[in-house]
């Protein structure tokens, strides 16, 4: 073999290494849009929505009555967000959750009806904010607020990711936020759960942290957060890992979940939180919802079964603070818009059989987001509006 010939085959072998390695790299890539909703989504909202087609229309009809949703919104950013009273800081936290449902709403009002005007709304929001946070404090509840609003706040800057006309300066900006204030919080929180026993927070607690690191990790393109996420999902020491959440799984397919024997407010608020870190996932391509032989559907159908007031199954529940002998039955039918999700995913999708989510989802749709489930955090605790997002036909 001459000298040229070698050199041309050894290139060649370079390039034919590459090109065989490029799926792994590729592989890496993270799909934009892609939180809650990928650019698929929002083309077939848009399609049904201009069709007049049910139930699209009755959920924008929803999001367009929100007056979070409106042209008029306000932004109250603050420096200093506090959740639980310490000293003399009054809570504030509202204006928190009221601005990222607002992001939120106005984003998906734009991507539906194309009209930038809501577009420029979504994004002043996420600068005024940007412009303005530096720290979340209070009492442990703070790790509430990184949690939830974190999410929220990364989901409205994922489908607005994709406006012409927000600067790529701003959009840093507002990434170098949701890296330092949030996800400092939630990956703190996930590794030393504020120095308390591992046992000692509730599912929702974990869960929510993760939602907001999972949701950061694809907004900010850092594969490292999103699979730190997807690790403790899976392999987890605190509440919010799968086999600790949904525990104790049952002969009729039903599995008990963490906080059962608490509340139903917070059962339902866990399933929330579920959905959300596993529709995120998913649209990245990972499968959370079919996870150790559909675990999470298992425990979301025990929690809709209960709550629609039929008898299931109850094993003692006990950590290093409780002992619970019996299913609680406070809050039992709390109301929250989670259930298209799940619905969609598992019956229309899969085609599974969950009778007990397609019942709720039945009863609550069409579903509405911030605000339309009470004025108070818990009412902010989703984003909602699942009947015009995650309908599939």
């Amino acid at each position: 073999m001459n000298l040229p010939f070698k050199i041309i085959a050894c290139y060649f072998g370079v390039v034919m290494m590459t090109v065989l390695s490029a799926p792994s790299v590729l592989a890496q890539s993270f799909v934009h849009p892609g939180a809650l909703h990928t650019q698929a989504d929002f083309e077939r909202m848009k399609t049904k929505v201009a069709q007049g087609a049910q139930p699209w229309l009755a959920g924008w009809d929803m999001l367009i009555k929100n007056p979070h949703a409106s042209l008029s919104w306000t932004p109250h950013p603050v420096d200093v967000v506090y959740r639980g009273k310490i000293g003399n800081y009054p809570q504030n936290y509202s204006a928190l959750f009221n601005d990222a449902a607002a992001a939120y709403a106005l984003a998906l009002r734009w991507k539906v009806s194309g009209d930038d005007a809501y577009a420029d709304k979504a994004v002043g929001i996420l600068d005024a904010w940007s412009n303005t946070l530096t720290k979340i404090d209070g009492t442990s509840d703070k790790y509430l607020a990184s949690g939830l609003y974190g999410y929220e706040f990364a989901n409205a800057a994922e489908i607005m990711r994709t406006y012409r006309k927000w600067p790529a300066r701003d959009f840093d900006r507002f990434k170098k936020m949701m890296l330092d204030v949030f996800y400092s919080m939630n990956h703190d929180f996930l590794l030393n759960h504020n120095g308390a026993k591992i046992d000692h927070y509730w599912a929702n607690w974990d869960l929510c942290n993760l939602d907001s690191m999972m949701a950061i990790g694809i907004l900010t393109d850092r594969r490292d957060i999103y699979d730190e996420a997807v690790d403790y999902f899976k392999h987890g020491k605190g509440n919010g890992a799968i086999d600790k959440m949904v525990w104790k799984i049952y002969p009729d397919g039903l599995a008990q979940t963490q906080e059962s024997g608490r509340d139903q407010g917070h059962s339902t608020l866990d399933v929330s939180e579920l959905g959300v870190l596993s529709q995120m996932a998913w649209n990245q391509h990972d499968d959370l919802f079919g996870y150790d032989d559909n675990r999470i559907l298992k425990g979301v159908e025990y929690i809709a079964k209960y709550n629609l007031g039929y008898d299931v199954p109850y094993t003692t529940y006990a950590n290093s603070d409780v002992t619970q002998d019996v299913i609680s039955n406070m809050g039992r039918g709390a109301t929250r818009p989670t259930w298209e999700l799940f619905y969609n995913h598992y019956v229309v999708l899969k085609g599974l059989d969950a009778p007990y989510i397609t019942t709720w989802a039945n009863k609550v749709r069409p579903e509405g987001g911030g605000g339309n489930y009470g004025p108070n955090s818990g009412g902010f605790d989703q984003l909602g509006y699942g009947t015009l997002t995650f309908t599939l036909k």
